[in-house]
Formats: C-alpha cells, structure tokens, sequence
C-alpha cells in the first residue's frame, strides 16, 4: 500500500492534510482561541508543502454547517467544520439537528479547550479556558450524530479520521463529531504516516433480500390503484431515474409530500402531485420509499386493507422514536438499485406492455394534466395585489434557467414549476430548523460556481439565517446566490398551525393572532446592500418579471448577490 509520510509538522497540520488526502475541499471554520495551530498550519503551508483544505472563514457557526449540507447536496463530496469549544459547537446544534433527520454526513470539530493549566504548549491562557471547560462536551449532540470522539493522541490522526468519514457515509449517512484539545493539536509530529487509500471505508450499499424483493413484486403487481410516496428517493441522479423509470413503465402515481429532495419531474405524467390526500384514499397499495413521514395519520387516512411497503437505507426510521405507520415488508437497502431490481421483477408478473398497464397510464396522465393545468391556472390568479407564492413561483419557473438550483425554506410553491433534474430542487429538512434556505444555497454556489443558485424564504426564515452573515459570506467568497424572500409579515407556519388546532378559536377570530407577526418589518433590501449586494422590493405583479431578470443579469454577468423582497398574501 502506497504511504504519504508527513514532513516535521503539528497534529493540526497533520489533521488538515488527511482531510485534504480524504478529498475534503474546505475547512468552513468559526475560529477562536483554540484555532491557533490551524491558523499557523495554514499560514506555513506554502513552505511546508503540505496539500490543505481551503479554509473559509464563515462568521456564523449556522451558517457554515447549513453550508456543507448544501456542498454535500450539490455535490456528493461531505466536508468538515470547524468551530469553537463548546460555544461555538452550540450553535451548531440546529444544523446538526438538520442534517442528522436529512441524512447529510459531514465531519464536525470543535475545539476543546486547554485541559492544562500550565507546561504545555496550548495550555490555557486566557480567563475563557476555565470557562468554557466541560465534563462532556460531546454529550449536547451525541443523540444528532452517527459518531463522536475526541482526538488523544497524535498517531491517532489517520486512523481517526478515516473511521469518521466511513461512518458518516455509511447508509444511513449522517453527521459525525471530532473533538480536538488544543494542546493535541499543538503537539508536533515527525514522519507520521499517512496512507495514501484510506485504512476504513464506507459500508458498500446493499439491496433487500431477493425473497423480499419477489415478495413486493407480488403486492405491486397485484394492486388495482399502487401509490408511490417518497421524499428522498431523487435526491441524486441515479434514485432519480430509477425512481421515473420504474413509474412510467409501471404507470405508478408518485406523491410526494415535503420533499427535502425533488424525485420525479412536477410535470412527469405519473406526478401525482404533493398532497397524498387524494392518492391515499383510493390505494390498495402504498410503496413509501425514503419518507420519514409519508402521509399525516391525522388529515389522511390509509384504507382498510392497504398493504403498505416501506423501502430505503433505514426503512424504519429507527432513529425517531415515534413513528407508527404501518409497514407490512420493510426493503432495506439502496433506492436506485432496489427500484431497478423491483422493476425487472415486477416486468416478470406484470410487463409494461400489458393492458393493465396501458389503461391506468392514460388514466393517471390525464389525471395529471388536468391537476396541473388548474395549479397552473389558480397560480396565475394570485397575482393580487399582494401577490400569492404560487405566482411568485410560476414567474421564477418561467425566468430560471433550467440549470438552476432552489433552495425554498417556507418560501416556493414547487407545484406550479418543474425540476426535470435531479439535484435542482430542495426543500428544507423535516427536522425544521428554520435559517437553513439562504446559507445552504451558499454551499451549492461554492460547490457549483457555474450555476444560477437560488434561495426561496419566508421573511422569517430570512431572519433566521443570520442574514449579515450570509451576506457578508456571499460577498466574500463571491457566491452570487439570488435570495427571494416572500414576505407576509408573520410566522405563516405558526399562524396556519394555531387555526388548524383550533379552526373556531379565540385566536383564528382574532383581528391579529398573537405571536405570529414580524411588523413592523425590517428594510430586507438595506441589509444585502450592506455587503454591496443588489436588492429591490417588489410590491405589485407588475413589476416581478422585470426584478427577476435584472437579477439574473447581476448574478450572471457582475458575478454579485441579489435580494428580492417580494411583498406577498400570507398563504
């Protein structure tokens, strides 16, 4: 086995050159006191012909976590961030929750902060040091990650890290935690070996017994009205075609409800759009792929003798305490290659050819047509003023380019646009934790400079984002996302929430529900032109084609960010 041997160098330095060797392409830092032999590492890296990350200094630990979710998304490729002690591993803590309910892997470190009170170097010195000391600094995320440790020794430093990259791709793939003292980081080393191949990789992706398989084929193949519901299954372009192909030669209606990730084209025939209410009531057969919540138990009822298939990596969702719905065979294992070995079974009992087949294709597809025509239609007709999201987003979907890539945080109706590829939609983590939309979608810039990269938000998720950090970050790293913020003035969500628990409330007759508005509002528009962005407010109809393409002309050719604050109904 080919071995890189480090030359003289810190553990700092040897930590940051495995992680380039491991094809992580930046550092996404939030420094402190702890940072300082990293900071000297990559300042001596020019002489020391070390091979490093890209470090990148993001002035908000969310946002930089919320940042290599989006990398990962756009790209495939898990990065690491960096922050400080157990502060700045604090506010992490939302991301985290983010992408550990969106199976996202990334390697987060913290710093811990010097143990030794004098002798070594990196020992403490400053008042902070003892504050910031704790009894279990991993314990505040250890139930959000797939794997947490801190770093002892330095020889640990290869074998450390590739066991952390393994686990966290590993399906289910999710988030791992490196603590790192400085002191350990501080201590040199001399010769240490890297292995060129790394010691642990990730599990390889495996498939559902053949047993299992036969067995679905047989249910599939024997339903009248088959249902596929997915959030996940398209989030790259190998679930994404499996997941088109196995509905147009089968003629299976696929719902999909809140999907993280777009999986099937929104004007694909066998779209069956994304409210499982319709779908779900006429079933005999529900193929739930990838959904940590396929339907609402309490708005939408599975029929009596619905025989339910739950497929994906962790089919069970064993990481979620409660969650009760039924599940008669469970496929565990790869999407793509378990819907690709579903359909060459499922071409044996029921070939695509078939009459059957045929009939509920023409039957589905023009289902479909009218569906769309109507949303399409309805979408037009909320142009107010104020105008409703969905015409916001009709008139997105006719200015983006195909290319573009969308991120919506409570902000895009994807209904009434198309995404006829894989990758170029996502909608926020079912986990919820809001301010993830803006700074995601600088991920996806930095990971895909070539493409228009959008953010979609609610005024209040904007708010969450940390939104001058965002900005200051998109300026820096000149990443020329557009941000769209629809701007109701409230929490929506809560707002819609409190009148779906109590329709004949006090609150749903209340001239101004309490706890649900965001006036007076801010001027959006001041805090993007703060970090020399371009920002308008666009209040009538009117007026949104012209800032949509103006936009785009800014983010294209002057390579620089833009905000819209676009004035909107609340939905």
């Amino acid at each position: 086995m080919t071995e890189i041997r480090l030359p003289a160098a810190t553990v700092a330095e040897a930590l940051l050159a495995t992680l380039a060797a491991r094809g992580v392409d930046h550092l996404l830092a939030n420094a402190g006191t702890d940072f300082a032999p990293l900071i000297e590492g990559f300042a001596r890296a020019p002489s020391s012909g070390l091979r490093l990350p890209t470090p990148l200094a993001i002035p908000h630990e969310q946002a930089a976590i919320a940042m290599a979710h989006g990398y990962w998304l756009a790209t495939g490729r898990p990065q690491a961030v960096m922050v400080h002690v157990n502060v700045g591993l604090a506010n992490t803590l939302m991301g985290v929750i983010n992408a550990a309910r969106d199976n996202v892997p990334l390697l987060l470190l913290s710093g811990r902060t010097p143990i030794g009170e004098a002798g070594r170097t990196g020992s403490r010195d400053l008042p902070i040091h003892w504050g910031q000391e704790m009894r279990d600094q991993g314990g505040m995320l250890r139930e959000l990650v797939k794997w947490d440790y801190e770093l002892r020794y330095p020889e640990q430093v290869p074998e450390i890290v590739d066991r952390a990259l393994a686990i966290a791709t590993s399906p289910p793939m999710g988030p791992v935690h490196l603590a790192l003292p400085r002191e350990v980081l501080c201590e040199p080393v001399d010769g240490l070996v890297l292995p060129e191949i790394p010691r642990q990789h990730a599990t390889a992706p495996a498939v559902p017994a053949p047993a299992a398989l036969a067995e679905a084929a047989d249910l599939v193949a024997a339903a009248r009205h088959p249902l596929v519901l997915t959030q996940r299954a398209g989030g790259f372009p190998d679930g994404f075609s499996a997941l088109a192909g196995i509905a147009e030669r089968f003629a299976l209606p696929v719902v999909e409800f809140w999907p993280p990730r777009i999986s099937l084209p929104v004007d694909h025939p066998m779209h069956a759009g994304f409210d499982p209410a319709g779908p779900l009531a006429e079933a005999d057969l529900v193929l739930v792929v990838d959904a940590l919540v396929p339907w609402i138990p309490l708005r939408h009822k599975l029929p009596t003798d619905c025989r339910v298939i739950q497929l994906g990596p962790d089919p069970l969702f064993a990481s979620t305490p409660v969650r009760g719905f039924p599940c008669d065979l469970a496929l565990s294992g790869d999407v793509a290659q378990s819907l690709r070995l579903l359909g060459a079974l499922l071409e044996e009992r029921l070939p695509a050819s078939s009459r059957i087949v045929a009939e509920r294709y023409e039957r589905l597809a023009a289902r479909h047509a009218a569906a769309r025509a109507a949303r399409l239609a309805a979408a037009d007709r909320g142009a107010g003023p104020p105008m409703l999201p969905g015409f916001v987003a009709r008139r997105l979907a006719e200015t983006l380019p195909e290319d573009a890539i969308l991120f919506s945080e409570l902000g895009c109706d994807p209904s009434v646009m198309a995404f006829r590829t894989p990758g170029s939609y996502f909608g926020f983590p079912l986990a919820g934790g809001l301010g993830w939309g803006l700074p995601a979608a600088l991920g996806a810039q930095l990971a895909r400079p070539e493409r228009v990269v959008v953010a979609t938000v609610g005024d209040g998720s904007y708010l969450f984002a940390n939104p001058v950090a965002c900005h200051q970050v998109a300026e820096a790293l000149r990443l020329p996302v557009l941000t769209v913020i629809l701007n109701n003035g409230m929490w929506n969500a809560v707002h819609k929430t409190t009148r779906m628990v109590y329709p004949d409330g006090h609150a749903a007759r209340a001239n101004a529900m309490p706890l649900t508005s965001l006036e007076p509002a801010p001027d959006y528009s001041l805090i993007a032109r703060a970090s020399r962005g371009h920002a308008e407010r666009v209040e009538l109809p009117d007026e949104l084609p012209g800032a949509l393409a103006r936009a785009l002309d800014v983010v294209r050719r002057e390579r620089r960010q833009v905000l819209l604050d676009v004035r909107v109904a609340p939905a």
